[in-house]
């Protein structure tokens, strides 16, 4: 093994000399006395003919042709890369694959029948998982829809209260809504109906065009037609693609926001809490505490409020306490509303408690949803704010939906089509509001009691749609006795899991400019306004993006030892520099007019000369070639494709060559069209970085080359 070491050793050094001949053999230092077996295999090799040495050299020469002509086909392959797909083409796919199961392969479907099946299938997800539906998958959604019910009827009750309408309006929304999306949304789990969020959101938004004490009438026909109107924003952002609206609101800016509606929403119960009858139309919380300050001191307030809703909220709390402690318990906090409205209503009507101060329901009105559609105000001066607020109230209703419904499609192991989601439930919010409902989205609280209980299919949704058209057609007279202070208690019962403090404190561990964005719309909620609250997170999201984009990473790579992986040398300090070539990588998604400038500076930074105060040139490192990493950049404007031109002129102003490696398909169409790939040269263009240093290194790209 020694003597084939030294062997090699000797052979590669004598090949890598570029003026020896193949006469010039190496000085040997050994004697036949002192090892005599290295002595004698030394001399064999002096006197091998110099024609096994010129053939090894021949094949040297072969394989470095070889390698620079694979190099060569490589970069041929991303030079000559068809045409990207352009915006409108990209549209009109975006559209076909929300609607067609199929995608593209509709187009190749003849038959108008298939056709016609397909965009349906597409449409309504139940075409599809309908035909293998089972009777032991039936008999568990059956179980958890009435379950669902059970605590759907009292909630939707104190929602419609808490979004200032008559409670029947709260059942209709636990009606058509569901149903619809059971027809066309894809979560299994996902428990449709009214949430507290939106329902409070609602009169913070509305009650400033039109009165709900004053004026209820009209108040109710601009809740539908804001409703309307959050229906089609939401089906557009499903068949346009434009999900990335909703993605605005982080997920620090949701628990932010949660949070600061929870408060809210808890202060606002205190009116049904302590029977109070002139109550602030505000939102905020000093105009919430001081209108429940200046109603108990001067104004008559009934005890028997506060007895029997906090007796309840205790109940409903220690219920809500065992489903958590026992998984297996999980339908005590969901039957627990409806027992509580039973025996509050009991109470009451046993007692006459009404005829001494305790406020009641009344009378709800029984029924089917009747239809709406002529009440929308579609026309006149309110349209432009009926539309700002269902737009505001589309995003907070998706927001909250796809998070939930993900969350457990993640758990059960399928994929949730965030854009078929968003179309569902525009068209149910569409149907909706011609049917006399307000807004409904995906509820966090009953989808884990739908979950808990078993659901299989979105049949349950079904179940708890057609179990409370039988409250509506036969139970509403019974719950005329039913006390306001009763669902104020069921509202603040349900509001404990809308404050994420664990969640919070993870995203201050993780991110302090996310944790900025959680507390901005906190503190604009609960001191402002909803609006205030989402405009202060929205903008401190853009400003963190803002941060990012303006002043993207740029890294100096080098090569991992015995590997052709190039990485960040700070990260990885056993990362290996080449001489004389220097590597950067543009850690950026797009190269564009907010950071083309800052990019183009950082990397010349490196590569050019520093000037001392008398004005001396002082060069910093002795560089030949400099290979600009492309593969974190997915896009570049015009901007972009300027500072590439002016880092190419300035590195050839100094003798230095420049190579791009990995260019993405938008961006080296973009610099074939700008004719940037001329101006470097094809041949400087590689399709990774290690070609691009072999390049350098055998002196293919030659200095200078192409300036």
């Amino acid at each position: 093994m020694y003597l084939m070491t030294a062997f090699i050793q000797t052979s590669r050094s004598w090949f890598g000399t570029k003026t020896r001949t193949p006469l010039q053999v190496p000085k040997i230092y050994a004697t036949q006395e002192s090892s005599p077996k290295h002595f004698k295999f030394l001399t064999t090799m002096a006197s091998l003919p110099t024609e096994i040495f010129s053939t090894v050299e021949l094949q040297q020469q072969h394989r470095q042709a070889e390698d620079t002509s694979g190099r060569a086909e490589t970069a041929q392959w991303l030079l000559s890369s068809p045409d990207p797909p352009g915006l409108w083409q990209q549209l009109i796919h975006g559209i076909k694959s929300n609607l067609l199961p199929q995608g593209n392969s509709y187009s190749k479907q003849k038959t108008p029948a298939n056709r016609a099946f397909s965009l349906f299938r597409g449409l309504f997800p139940i075409l599809s998982w309908g035909r293998n539906y089972k009777a032991s998958k039936f008999k568990n959604d059956v179980m958890a829809g009435l379950t669902l019910a059970s605590l759907s009827v009292p909630q939707s009750i104190g929602y419609a209260n808490l979004a200032k309408l008559d409670p029947q309006y709260g059942l209709y929304t636990s009606i058509v809504p569901p149903l619809i999306y059971s027809l066309m949304g894809s979560s299994r789990e996902l428990a449709i109906g009214p949430v507290a969020v939106v329902s409070m959101l609602l009169p913070s938004l509305i009650q400033k065009i039109e009165d709900p004490v004053a004026n209820p009438i009209a108040y109710r026909n601009l809740v539908f037609t804001v409703t309307f109107f959050a229906g089609i924003f939401q089906a557009a952002f499903g068949i346009f693609r434009l999900g990335f609206l909703v993605d605005f609101l982080s997920h620090a800016a949701i628990v932010g926001f949660m949070a600061g509606a929870a408060i809210i929403i808890g202060l606002q119960q205190l009116k049904g809490l302590l029977g109070i009858s002139h109550f602030t139309t505000n939102t905020d919380i000093i105009s919430v505490l001081k209108s429940v300050f200046d109603s108990i001191v001067h104004e008559p307030w009934h005890p028997l409020n506060i007895v029997l809703g906090c007796a309840f909220l205790i109940f409903l709390l220690i219920a809500r306490f065992i489903g958590k402690r026992n998984k297996k318990l999980f339908w005590v906090p969901a039957i627990a509303p409806l027992i509580s409205v039973i025996l509050s209503t009991l109470i009451v009507y046993l007692t006459k408690a009404d005829k001494h101060g305790v406020n009641v329901v009344k009378h709800i009105k029984g029924g089917l949803n009747p239809s709406s559609a002529h009440q929308l105000q579609l026309r006149g001066p309110h349209v432009g704010q009926a539309a700002k607020a269902g737009l505001i109230s589309a995003i907070i209703a998706l927001a909250e939906a796809i998070a939930v419904g993900r969350s457990f499609a993640v758990i059960k192991g399928y994929h949730l089509d965030g854009n078929k989601e968003m179309l569902a439930m525009g068209c149910m919010n569409i149907a909706g509001s011609l049917t006399s409902c307000y807004v409904a989205t995906g509820s966090f609280s009953r989808t884990a009691v739908n979950f808990s209980a078993g659901c299989q299919t979105v049949v349950s949704n079904i179940v708890m749609a057609l179990t409370v058209i039988l409250s509506l057609e036969l139970l509403t007279r019974l719950l005329y006795f039913t006390p306001m202070a009763i669902l104020a208690s069921i509202i603040l019962s349900a509001l404990p899991g809308l404050i994420d403090i664990n969640g919070a404190y993870h995203i201050w561990k993780v991110d302090k400019l996310d944790f900025l964005a959680c507390v901005g719309a906190f503190l604009g909620v609960l001191f402002e306004s909803v609006e205030i609250g989402l405009l202060a997170a929205v903008s401190i999201s853009f400003a963190k993006i803002l941060i990012y984009s303006l002043r993207p990473g740029i890294d100096v790579l080098g090569r991992l030892p015995t590997t052709d992986i190039f990485c960040n040398i700070n990260q990885y300090p056993v990362a290996i520099e080449t001489p004389s070539i220097l590597i950067i990588g543009i850690n950026s998604s797009l190269l564009c007019f907010a950071n083309a400038n800052s990019v183009k500076e950082r990397v010349l930074k490196w590569v050019t000369k520093e000037e001392d105060e008398n004005g001396d040139p002082k060069e910093k490192r002795r560089i030949q070639h400099v290979i600009l990493d492309m593969s974190n950049v997915m896009n570049v404007d015009t901007s972009g494709i300027l500072a590439l031109e002016e880092i190419h002129k300035k590195l050839c102003s100094y003798g230095i060559q420049l190579a791009m490696a990995n260019p993405r398909w938008q961006v080296i169409h973009r610099l074939k069209v700008s004719k940037l790939v001329d101006k470097i040269g094809g041949e400087s263009v590689f399709l990774t970085v290690g070609e691009a240093v072999e390049a350098c290194l055998t002196c293919k790209v030659t200095v200078g080359s192409s300036c």
